[in-house]
């Protein structure tokens, strides 16, 4: 009688648990890892991602990074970089219009993207352009009045015009930058270095005109030159000045270039 109930089948019975197979488990195949802890994945995420706990260490982006606002980026290099991302298309076009000054639409053409890449150009190529053709000039001369007469190298052309196209280059902007800001009219210093280093580009084309041997011709030469300089700085620096009592400072702007002009003719080009 025993071995009658021992015998009978179980699984069927109410709370009768069968027997886990080890087979099965391998069948399935399905295992659980458990990942790894690094110390490169703190701290948590909040929200967002739910599936990872913790997020790699990252430093922060270009666009999260809020730019200093003391006077330290003034003598920063990397502050000015923006002003030198022009393309030679941008640049043609600039100067293009800085030879016809009457279209005076030079201004809107640099509003949304000033350089001085065209300022430390035009500046330097000015520089080297008025010390080696000056001495070319005055050995032109030279010999046109006198071809026995000795001529050597004048190296204070080179010192004269460094300090004078530079000085007048960085300066003058700067005078009129803080005489309108002084006055409450709007103004930027950068797109007035802008304005003023491409006004003088049409002097780097009128030095090589003014090694014609010819007096009466250098003089209508520089001061046709000077005219549309000073004309080009004017109208744009209209754009600037919103207010009528500060046109005395157009005028200053034409005289100003005028005397460049003239400065370069009697000195370089005597």
């Amino acid at each position: 009688m025993d071995e009658t109930y021992t015998n009978l089948p179980t699984s069927h019975l109410l709370g009768s648990v069968p027997a886990v197979i080890n087979e099965e488990i391998e069948k399935s195949g399905t295992e659980h890892e458990t990942p790894e802890a690094s110390m490169q994945t703190f701290p948590p995420t909040n929200g967002g991602d739910r599936g990872r706990g913790y997020r790699t260490l990252e430093t922060p982006s270009d666009s999260q990074q809020q730019p200093s606002n003391d006077w330290k980026g003034v003598f920063s290099v990397s502050s000015y970089s923006q002003y030198f991302n022009v393309d030679t298309d941008i640049v043609m076009n600039r100067l293009i219009s800085s030879l016809y000054p009457v279209g005076g639409d030079f201004s809107s053409k640099i509003d949304a993207n000033p350089d001085l890449y065209g300022l430390v150009w035009i500046t330097t190529t000015l520089v080297f352009v008025l010390a080696a053709l000056g001495n070319c000039a005055t050995f032109l001369m030279q010999k046109r009045s006198d071809q026995g007469a000795a001529w050597s190298f004048d190296v204070s052309y080179m010192n004269v015009a460094a300090g004078s196209v530079y000085g007048y280059a960085i300066v003058v902007p700067m005078a009129f930058y803080f005489s309108l800001q002084y006055l409450g009219s709007n103004s930027s210093l950068i797109r007035f270095w802008c304005l003023w280093g491409y006004s003088l580009f049409i002097f780097i084309l009128a030095s090589f005109l003014l090694l014609i041997p010819v007096e009466i011709l250098r003089w209508f030469i520089i001061l046709l030159s000077g005219a549309a300089s000073a004309s080009f700085v004017s109208l744009n620096l209209r754009s600037y000045i919103d207010r009528n009592d500060l046109s005395v400072l157009i005028i200053a702007a034409f005289f100003l270039q005028m005397a460049l002009a003239i400065f370069i003719k009697v000195w370089f080009f005597p």
